[in-house]
């Protein structure tokens, strides 16, 4: 397969290139309003690849391959989109200077950082990829950030992993999750507004991209709208307030142009109680032209976020203490306190050059990103469990008693959670009272500090015929360890293991003191190492283009403790591991008319896994996952768009397979083995994605316009994957599982159950009203439906059968009660209504403009996913915990937000 691949490549470079006449379509971009010349507008013809960016005067030179009827799209960041239909007739044109009205919906996309925001709370929902989505101007991906993101929605189901985010050509993937980290340019709105968004499969001019898709955002200040820019926000979900400063200037006769900003972000607690928020962000960039082929560029970030997070509760606790209830919370001195804090603070320094002509463009960029990601939490040795909706402390658990149930017991802690049902944390100060501390608020810490490099050009070879490739390389070293963030007024921390009695760092001092670290502390390192190339060919019916990749990446993980349950695989270096994987993606698009046209493509990828999936138990030893491999996924998809007068549209169907996937779990479970501390690992998972898109948009007048879009899809799990679980052997031998530390429980049947990526069914229908007097309304119903918890893989392995007891098959686990138990349901269907408005006026040269929303207007309660407990990982224990209809064990859910706003004024001049 390989050899076909090179010998395509081969043929499509070096084989003949027709000789073919091209005409030349100029122009010049200007704002309505100001009649100034708009310097970072992009110009394209719809349905093919070929596009330009105007220069710093706004002039444009758009070489187009045949004669013929083309419609011309300009699309410019706080601009409408343009649509120009022109006519080619065996000669140049000079279309003249082209005017684009303000977007007064620009200030939409604030709203979506505030719901964005809320996506980073906790890994559970972190996977989400609504911000990707913001610089699209598709109806149906603006529907899937704007409307759909609240309820947690997925692009075709995947992970925003599958997203590459690039900042000025430089990839912000993480190693760890694969993720980007949205909240390292957080508050940064102002400067983050240029982006080149490439949707799925699409061809990139940065990068080879995900099956996601990609975004390019591109800070340079000479891409920037000059001038001041002041806003303010007012909202009621992540944050209460938002203060924001920019300034632009333009650029000088000597070449020179620079951007700083600033924002703060607060909330003493935003919608879900006890969920503090305090952010700042700081951006300064200076850009220099020597040339008009020649400029080179320094840019700075520096986003600081600290927030409390929030837990997935489950059905009796909701029914408790309704959706926005946090048990990570409670009250000291008056003062709410989060024992679950997040902060992030990871500045960025970067320099670019750049490089541009008629026939080929050239970016060479250096990044440098250090700083801490930490998360707090609640530590408890030898003393009773701090959080309030611990199992033993909520009715089920007298309810589910084996030997009967306690209605009595369960009523009176009933009544004590409704009086008191947050964290305790003056008990807890009592409990340290004697100078050996019973609780401990701690941080899981990583401190990175990450080199990127990374260029990237652009070929015209003949008229028709482009290259683009790219190389790109980083360097991350990753040290990990818990540090005491408060003793809460203990003298000290006896670092030793309460469940088996030993030491976490045998070489080091046992007792442990604020900021030491404790229990674990090792360094990962990676390495990547990424080419691309890819050949896009224009003709006048259809273009086409084929790119291929391929990446060689390095893990290896640095003990730091000798731990006294893994004394000879916790300290010092394990062996490096590597991967080294390609793909392949090409695309086809054929015109069946100036206004319709069908475009099709398809990948092979072979991706290696990210770095959370690779070792078992980092925190403790350096086993690797035996076997691992990489995952290859294989992506198709067939498109057709329209451009009618009045109607635009896409419909999209798609299949997506990942094969080969690892994940790596821990959780405490009672197994049909036994029980323990575990750490579950799933290789060989295979998932399906597959489904259609469609978006609509109808130009009823000038004013009024009507949408509506709609998304099937069918996400499944798609093999049959093995489970091993590992644990510790420190414990007393009649304790523990086994002695070796691991056992293999052999496949989980789970294929054909649903995959937990949100809503697998979306419909929204919209109106929007645009006033000529530059005011606008709009109002967008949404249903969402066939969303599901994410299951427990090994409740659904052979394990589940056997009673731990006597290590036989329980009487009456048959295959039909088992299936029963274990059948997997879907949460409830519900409906959105949001609603959106904004006004702008310009005097004296000085731009205001407001902008509010509201959504779930009629503030509906809802589920945006959950996960199912693996606690009770024997058939026995299952069902004696599902009798009475609440289990102490049940599925724990997020809720979306109920009725939410947010306001924001900008004053720009």
């Amino acid at each position: 397969m390989r050899f076909s691949f090179v010998a395509f490549f081969m043929v499509f470079c070096y084989g003949p290139v027709w000789a073919q006449t091209s005409f030349s379509v100029e122009g010049k971009i200007v704002s309505r309003r100001s009649e100034l010349p708009i310097t970072n507008a992009q110009i394209g013809l719809e349905g093919l690849l070929i596009s330009t960016q105007v220069d710093d005067q706004g002039r444009f030179g758009l070489k187009v391959p045949d004669a013929g009827e083309y419609i011309l799209t300009i699309t410019a960041a706080d601009y409408s989109v343009k649509r120009l239909p022109i006519s080619i007739e065996n000669e140049d044109i000079d279309l003249g200077a082209l005017y684009l009205e303000e977007d007064i919906r620009v200030e939409q996309a604030d709203n979506l950082i505030s719901l964005s925001d809320s996506e980073l709370l906790d890994d559970e929902v972190s996977s989400n990829s609504s911000a990707l989505l913001r610089a699209t101007r598709d109806v149906f991906l603006n529907r899937a950030a704007f409307d759909f993101g609240q309820a947690f929605f997925r692009v075709r189901g995947y992970d925003s992993q599958y997203g590459k985010v690039l900042l000025n050509g430089i990839d912000m993937n993480k190693f760890y999750d694969g993720r980007p980290q949205w909240n390292n340019w957080g508050g940064m709105n102002d400067v983050t507004r240029n982006q080149q968004f490439s949707n799925g499969l699409e061809a990139s001019d940065y990068t080879f991209g995900g099956i996601l898709g990609s975004t390019n955002i591109d800070t340079r200040p000479s891409g920037l709208r000059p001038g001041t820019r002041l806003s303010s926000s007012y909202s009621n979900r992540t944050y209460a307030g938002r203060l924001m400063a920019t300034y632009t200037s333009r650029l000088h006769k000597n070449g020179l142009a620079y951007t700083v900003s600033g924002s703060r972000r607060w909330a003493k607690e935003g919608y879900i109680d006890g969920t503090l928020y305090d952010a700042f962000s700081l951006f300064g960039a200076v850009e220099y032209q020597f040339d008009q082929h020649h400029s080179i560029a320094l840019t700075a970030l520096w986003a600081s976020n600290r927030r409390g997070r929030s837990s997935a509760i489950t059905e009796e606790v909701f029914d408790l203490g309704g959706s926005t209830y946090n048990p990570y919370w409670g009250e000291q001195d008056g003062e709410i306190r989060n024992s679950r804090e997040r902060m992030i603070a990871e500045p960025i320094l970067m320099f670019n050059h750049y490089f541009s002509s008629d026939k080929f463009n050239l970016n060479t960029g250096v990044a440098y990103q250090f700083g801490t990601n930490f998360r707090s939490r609640l530590g408890y040795f030898n003393a009773p469990n701090p959080d309030p909706t611990y199992y033993r402390y909520l009715p089920s658990f007298y309810i589910n008693s084996p030997i009967g149930a306690n209605f009595i017991s369960a009523n009176t802690v009933k009544e004590g959670f409704l009086k008191n049902a947050q964290i305790d944390w003056d008990r807890l100060y009592s409990a340290n009272a004697q100078g050996q501390a019973a609780y401990v608020l701690y941080d899981d810490v990583s401190d990175d500090t990450q080199l990127s490099f990374n260029t990237t050009g652009n070929l015209s070879l003949t008229d028709g015929l482009f290259a683009d490739f790219g190389v790109s390389y980083k360097n991350l070293e990753s040290h990990n360890y818990a540090r005491i963030g408060d003793l809460l007024g203990a003298d000290y921390h006896m670092d030793i293991d309460p469940f088996s009695n030993t030491l976490n760092d045998s070489n080091g001092s046992v007792e442990k003191r604020k900021n030491d670290a404790f229990g674990y502390n090792y360094r990962m390192t990676a390495n990547a190492l990424e080419s691309f190339v890819q050949f896009r060919y224009e003709r006048k019916k259809w273009n086409v283009f084929a790119t291929a990749k391929y990446a060689a990446t390095q893990y290896r993980r640095k003990g730091f403790f000798l731990n006294e349950r893994y004394p000879n695989s916790s300290l010092g270096e394990s062996d490096e591991i590597t991967f080294n994987t390609y793909g392949f993606k090409s695309g086809l698009a054929y015109k069946l008319t100036g206004r319709h046209w069908l475009a099709a493509h398809g990948a092979y990828l072979v991706k290696p896994p990210v770095l959370q999936n690779v070792f078992v138990n980092p925190r403790e030893n350096n086993s690797v996952v035996p076997d691992i491999q990489a995952e290859t996924n294989t992506s198709l998809d067939l498109n057709y768009f329209f451009r009618l007068p009045q109607l635009t549209g896409r419909l999209t169907g798609f299949y997506t397979r990942f094969q080969n996937t690892t994940d790596v779990n821990f959780f405490f479970v009672d197994a049909g083995v036994g029980s323990d501390f575990v750490q579950e690992v799933l290789t060989g998972l295979d998932k399906l994605h597959m489904g259609t898109e469609l978006g609509l948009e109808y130009q009823v007048s000038s004013s009024v316009k009507l949408s509506a879009v709609a998304a099937v899809g069918k996400y499944l799990y798609a093999s049959d994957p093995n489970v091993t679980i590992s644990f510790d052997t420190a414990g007393r031998e009649e304790d523990l599982i086994n002695l070796e530390g691991a056992v293999d429980l052999g496949v989980a049947k789970i294929k054909d159950y649903k995959l937990a990526q949100g809503p697998q069914q979306a419909y929204a229908i919209g109106i929007e009203y645009r006033d000529p007097k530059y005011w606008w309304v709009g109002a967008t119903a949404n249903y969402l439906a066939n969303n599901y918890t994410n299951i427990s893989t090994v409740s659904r392995t052979r394990s589940f059968y056997l009673n731990p007891e006597t290590n036989e098959p329980f009487v009456d686990a048959t295959e039909e009660n088992v299936d029963r138990l274990l059948a997997q349901k879907p949460l409830d269907n519900f409906y959105l209504l949001n609603l959106v408005g904004g006004k702008s006026w310009l005097k004296n040269g000085k731009y205001i403009s407001v902008f509010a929303s509201i959504n779930n207007v009629f503030d509906g309660v809802f589920r945006t996913g959950g996960y199912e407990q693996s606690r009770n990982g024997n058939f026995g224990q299952f069902k004696q915990d599902n009798l009475s209809g609440t289990p102490s064990f049940a599925p724990k859910y997020w809720y979306g937000y109920g009725r939410t706003y947010f306001l924001n004024l900008a004053y720009s001049f």
